[in-house]
């Protein structure tokens, strides 16, 4: 390899490296919006108002998570995942959250759509599960190991949180559908739809606004 070919080499190496770490910053960037952002929705009064700020949410960082499924395989250095401390503790906000959101915290899903097993859960418990992943994450990265952050960001994406992200989206839209199309919404009983009329109700009388013309 003459001299100008292996300079292209290491020039190739360094554009990598600085696409890899510009990417790393944008998912982080992507994160830590989403778990402020969830935590301030759990502190919220307004039910009708957090399910709005819910479904942005989870829709921006699915975004996050579709780029990082559309990557290849990240990979780490260590078979053995570092020690960055103690998880967060995240217990607070998911039961201010299974508080805020009463009867419409209960939903079905499917989880596999390839072997269509119906699965209970909670938003709450869901929600939190997703800023664990995430949380775990973003502590790798602030600790300065970008390809573990990177390995763990899609791993649990594809294994977990994705997945669960795009079940959320999914029953909170059927609960926007249900009120503002007034349709009827299968994953939801009689208690729950009656929850989220009421829910929404305060919403929907703040965005209507009298026609100026």
């Amino acid at each position: 390899m003459t001299e100008d070919e292996l300079l292209d080499a290491v020039e190739d190496v360094e554009s990598l490296d600085s696409t890899t770490e510009d990417f790393a910053a944008s998912i982080a960037d992507s994160v830590e919006s989403f778990l402020i952002a969830l935590r301030a929705a759990s502190r919220e009064s307004d039910g009708g108002q957090v399910i709005s700020l819910l479904l942005l949410e989870i829709s921006q960082v699915l975004l996050a998570g579709a780029r990082l499924g559309a990557q290849v395989d990240f990979e780490t250095r260590s078979e053995y995942q570092p020690d960055v401390g103690p998880d967060a503790d995240l217990d607070d906000m998911r039961l201010r959250l299974a508080k805020l959101l009463g009867g419409i915290d209960t939903y079905s899903f499917v989880f596999d759509p390839y072997d269509p097993d119906v699965v209970d859960s909670n938003v709450s418990d869901d929600l939190t599960s997703i800023a664990s992943d995430l949380e775990n994450g973003l502590r790798h990265y602030r600790a300065g190991d970008v390809d573990e952050a990177l390995w763990w960001w899609q791993f649990s994406y594809v294994s977990s949180w994705g997945n669960l992200a795009g079940a959320l989206l999914n029953a909170l839209l059927s609960v926007v559908s249900h009120d503002r199309l007034d349709t009827d919404v299968a994953e939801l009983d009689a208690d729950q739809v009656a929850a989220a009329d009421e829910m929404l109700a305060h919403e929907m009388s703040t965005d209507s606004t009298p026609d100026a013309r």
